[in-house]
């Protein structure tokens, strides 16, 4: 049951990094990036490792995303 929760997460991991960066707007792929980081802490929680889970947690799906949104809010594009 968990090898096919595991594949599963693996799946999604791919198909959202794939929409990531193939994506036209760059907002889209901005909101992409903490479901992104969300699929990878479940990864990293399944494989019993809470530190890289706490640390994806905290700095790719926190503070990246917050970074890129005043950026995109402060930029013209």
């Amino acid at each position: 049951m968990m090898d096919i929760i595991f594949n599963m997460l693996m799946i999604f991991l791919v198909i959202t990094a794939f929409f990531m960066v193939f994506t036209k707007d760059i907002s889209t792929a901005v909101i992409a990036l903490p479901i992104y980081g969300a699929i990878l802490v479940v990864i990293f929680v399944i494989l019993q490792a809470p530190g890289p889970a706490i640390a994806e947690a905290v700095i790719a799906a926190g503070l990246t995303t917050v970074f890129f949104v005043i950026t995109i809010n402060k930029t013209e594009y």
